[in-house]
């Protein structure tokens, strides 16, 4: 928690000499007690002193007025908001190296399930689009906030030949460019992320690291995570051919663009790699006022510390 308004604490030193100020009137009245003429009188005109419970009412009060002091420094802590301007590309491979059943039931429909998963959990308000590649990089969905056409185009992904990396990153920007230009208001254009799922190194296409400099150019991060094993393989005309992954041109992506790099060899894991890119998209946190609850509970103990006052202290000392 933080204070917007830290200098209101000062108020703390007029409540601790209120209760300076409290403990010597009551030594005061003690000693203006033990003057009076007749000590037994004194017992029959004056009521029974109602003990240390007398001094709860300004106890209450005390706690009442540092409470308020709190709420006056205006406490804020951060708080998870939707981002309902953010606009995402998910960028999947389909690539003849996603069969491979390193990961089971293999690659590509590990894949779909994971990213069903992600597109289903997304806030709401951000604008989603999809993007396959190959041996070329098809637009699949625009953005949109609408999840069903993703999740339908998601599903109907089929492998194609050869890898072209660097042109599924142009695909995205581009897509993002003209679509940022229908949103943008006052407040600028809207935030962008790529997020990108693959498993083997660029045959085809544009340079990765061109690419992923133009992103940096634009201010739109890449999350590139790397899917499968090491030790994955496929069978192409007869022959057996590995397919592990290219982990250090998807960490250099990741590194230009100013994005982050993950790492998943089963659903399971890409499913949690999802999950925390979700969160991270979806939200962002910002310093709100939580000083209602303060003012809320030191006015009620201002009430209850003035009722029993009223009570307990309506006597003669």
């Amino acid at each position: 928690m933080t204070f917007a308004h830290p200098v209101w604490f000062a108020a703390g030193v007029a409540v601790l000499a209120l209760l300076v100020g409290y403990v010597l009137a009551q030594r005061r009245a003690r000693r203006h007690t033990l003057r009076f003429a007749n000590l037994e009188l004194l017992e029959k005109v004056a009521p029974k002193r109602p003990g240390r419970t007398r001094h709860l009412p300004t106890g209450v009060i005390l706690v009442a007025l540092l409470l308020l002091t709190v709420a006056l420094a205006g406490p804020t802590a951060d708080a998870k908001v939707p981002r309902n301007r953010a606009t995402v590309m998910l960028a999947i491979d389909v690539s003849l190296s996603m069969e491979s059943t390193d990961v089971s039931p293999d690659r590509l429909d590990a894949a779909k399930e994971a990213a069903t998963t992600f597109v289903k959990e997304l806030t709401p308000g951000v604008n989603l689009g999809l993007v396959s590649f190959a041996g070329i990089s098809t637009v699949l969905v625009s953005p949109t906030t609408e999840r069903t056409s993703v999740i339908a185009a998601i599903a109907a992904l089929k492998l194609d030949e050869r890898t072209a990396t660097g042109d599924a990153i142009i695909s995205c920007l581009q897509t993002i460019d003209v679509f940022s230009k229908t949103i943008s208001g006052a407040d600028g254009p809207a935030p962008a992320r790529i997020v990108m799922m693959t498993d083997g190194k660029q045959t085809v296409g544009r340079s990765v690291n061109d690419a992923a400099t133009q992103a940096a150019t634009a201010k739109i991060p890449i999350s590139m995570i790397a899917f499968g094993t090491d030790h994955g393989t496929i069978n192409f005309q007869g022959s057996v051919i590995p397919v592990p992954l290219d982990t250090s041109s998807m960490q250099d992506i990741a590194r230009i663009s100013g994005g982050d790099y993950h790492t998943a060899a089963t659903g399971s894991e890409l499913k949690s790699v999802y999950s925390q890119l979700g969160e991270q998209i979806g939200y962002e946190l910002k310093q709100q006022d939580v000083s209602r609850p303060w003012l809320i509970a030191g006015t009620i103990l201002v009430i209850l510390g003035a009722a029993g006052a009223l009570v307990i202290g309506g006597r003669i000392p």
